[in-house]
């Protein structure tokens, strides 16, 4: 468990009301990124405050109306993935250098100069993110700014990025986990009913086709049939 003096504040302002948690940075981040972590250990208190600093604690009719629950470790998850964490400067650096580095590695894998049909280097390509004045999202999945950033630096340095068209079949059951976190990290997609099961076709980088194979199988808990 995370001590007070070293957690960080997590909020969520819905209905009205205010909630903060005190949580580990680490491990926080990893939750919000969809991660599997322990939410004992990521508190540093067992309690759902209204004003974490002051030791204001929430009232348990409040919890009741806006999550259904007053159960702590169902309450967290809530808080952490709707609401905002309060980073501290190091640690936002830190990690938005993190997801830099995850694209040049991905844009230089992926992407070629259509005159020599060669990869660029991740140097150029740093550079290019560096002149194009790139802004990463420290929240966003690498993948999910890829074609963000492919179209920035393209007025910089010529790319060709190849993509794939991919089919996926998806039991009716995870089709809302769907709608939610495919489009926001991979982009829109078609979809068509089939029965009981809905079938999307979605095309995306070559370089992110593995992220999102156990991207969607994880959702679907590897019930998804991908082509």
């Amino acid at each position: 468990m995370v001590t007070v003096d070293k957690a960080i504040v997590a909020r969520l302002d819905r209905d009205g009301k205010h909630f903060e948690i005190l949580v580990d940075s680490e491990m926080a981040y990893a939750l919000k990124e969809g991660k599997i972590v322990s939410i004992g250990k990521m508190l540093a208190a067992n309690q759902i405050f209204t004003d974490a600093k002051k030791g204001m604690k929430t009232g348990t009719s409040d919890l009741d109306v806006v999550f259904k629950t007053q159960d702590v470790e169902k309450i967290v998850p809530v808080i952490i993935k709707d609401g905002d964490l309060q980073l501290t400067t190091d640690f936002r650096r830190k990690k938005v250098e993190e997801k830099r580095k995850q694209i040049i590695t991905q844009i230089s894998k992926g992407a070629v100069d259509p005159r020599t049909k060669l990869p660029h280097p991740p140097e150029r390509i740093e550079n290019a993110m560096n002149e194009a004045r790139v802004n990463i999202d420290p929240f966003r999945p690498a993948e999910s700014q890829l074609s963000d950033v492919v179209k920035q630096i393209k007025s910089v340095i010529p790319l060709s990025f190849e993509e794939i068209e991919i089919t996926a079949e998806i039991p009716a059951k995870y089709s809302n986990q769907i709608y939610g976190v495919i489009q926001k990290e991979f982009g829109s997609f078609q979809e068509q009913w089939l029965g009981d099961r809905m079938i999307i076709k979605i095309k995306i980088p070559a370089a992110v086709k593995e992220s999102f194979f156990r991207r969607i199988n994880g959702l679907t808990e590897g019930n998804a049939r991908v082509s």
